[in-house]
């Protein structure tokens, strides 16, 4: 596989001091399952009642671990529960041996740290279509038993990386009953990123107490506001998966409570908007604005129509201000448009207007903005009141040198 040293120009100055979650505890180790000289498995055991939510992709090729997860969300939160994530092999498109794996790992896990095996979920990134090693990652348990730590949210952050160029983590921390609530996420993500009801790997672990049902209405909710509205290339995994785990270590009940629900969303949306900033070869960050649609959802599909033409993106990398491949973008969606009634602005500047170049453009503003990282591209429909914001990144060169040498 191809090894990324460059980081990404777009990777915030460092990884974020992420608060300790009260009621989990991580360890990392170095298995060896596909990369060598990098830990590769990352293990958090969460206190007993804690509650889990999660989120998955709906490929119709979904990898082993993930239907595992699947089936047990919903299932006994009385115990503990424990999160293994291994990155080098998504354990995908393995067949009866990708069951058997998950089935020897999430025992295995049970059985070193006394988590019912109900309770245990596992996760696998990486390259699709070879067999797990699982042997190597159960060896390991020991030493992982050994290394926990409530203060190793980065090393976690860490392990679950394959083509990514920077470690992902975001926090937010809010006053509810006079006591503070702490949350504290980290992602990976780079390529395969056109998420589908859940995004790559995301873990969010919180202190508060909130019933696993409240739990699992508002991550689904916030999904569509935040990693369902970010792309990369297109392509959706078979292995995206989003758990958020709620110890109610705190002593907080934060069951329907709004500031909570507002914090963790902030959290969704920056892990959600790093991994488009560490896109594989992305030089910008483009913020696609769209309002006057006939309606949100007719508006996110227009949006995600301009976030993954190669077309604009590769426009955006060039800093090219062709607005010409935006309105090609818009009528091509599907999704309700009037050519006459559209609006495009690159930043303020005001590009097109009532299906004509505005006659207050001049090129070589629009040229100059697109010299910058971050972008704003925003477009109105005029048709209504529907609305919706979606993030991509460019196309570059860099994008196919990353993925021509993955399995190499």
């Amino acid at each position: 596989m191809a090894t990324i040293t460059k980081v990404s120009p777009l990777a915030p100055a460092a990884f974020p001091d992420l608060p300790a979650i009260d009621g989990v505890r991580f360890a990392t180790v170095e298995a060896g399952v596909r990369y060598q000289g990098r830990t590769d498995v990352m293990l958090a055991v969460l206190d007993p009642g804690t509650s889990v939510a999660g989120v998955f992709t709906r490929s119709k090729t979904r990898a082993a671990p993930v239907l595992d997860c699947q089936a047990k969300i919903g299932g006994p939160s009385e115990g503990p529960a424990a999160i293994l994530v291994n990155s080098g092999n998504a354990n995908a498109f393995t067949g009866h041996y990708g069951q058997t794996s998950v089935a020897e790992v999430t025992q295995a896990v049970s059985k070193a740290t006394g988590v019912p095996v109900e309770r245990v979920f596992t996760s696998s990134t990486g390259v699709i279509g070879e067999p797990l090693p699982h042997d190597r990652i159960i060896t390991q348990l020991e030493v992982l038993k050994s290394g926990f730590s409530r203060h190793a949210i980065e090393d976690a952050a860490r392990a679950i990386m394959t083509t990514d160029t920077f470690p992902k983590g975001a926090s937010a921390q809010v006053e509810i009953e006079g006591k503070t609530v702490s949350i504290a996420g980290i992602a990976k993500g780079s390529g395969m990123i056109a998420p589908d009801m859940a995004t790559m790997l995301v873990y969010i672990f919180t202190d508060a107490q909130v019933d696993q049902s409240a739990l699992q209405t508002m991550l689904s909710a916030q999904t569509d506001r935040t990693f369902n509205c970010i792309t990369v290339d297109s392509d959706t995994s078979t292995s995206d998966t989003l758990l958020l785990c709620a110890t109610g270590a705190s002593g907080v009940d934060a069951t329907g409570n709004s500031a909570f629900a507002e914090a963790l969303e902030r959290v969704m949306l920056d892990l959600a908007q790093q991994v488009v900033r560490d896109g594989e070869g992305a030089t910008k960050f483009l913020e696609i604005c769209v309002t006057g649609a006939a309606s949100d959802a007719d508006a996110k599909v227009h949006g995600l129509a301009i976030a993954n033409s190669p077309l604009v993106k590769t426009a955006i990398a060039g800093e090219d201000p062709n607005w010409g491949r935006v309105v090609m973008a818009i009528g091509k969606s599907g999704a309700a448009a009037d050519r006459d009634l559209l609006s495009i602005r690159f930043g303020d500047i005001l590009v097109a207007e009532k299906g004509w170049v505005s006659p207050e453009y001049r090129e070589e503003d629009a040229a100059a903005y697109m010299k910058g990282q971050d972008l704003v591209i925003s477009v109105d429909l005029g048709l209504g009141d529907g609305s919706a914001t979606v993030w991509t990144c460019d196309l570059t060169h860099g994008y196919i040198q990353i993925n021509a040498d993955y399995r190499s």
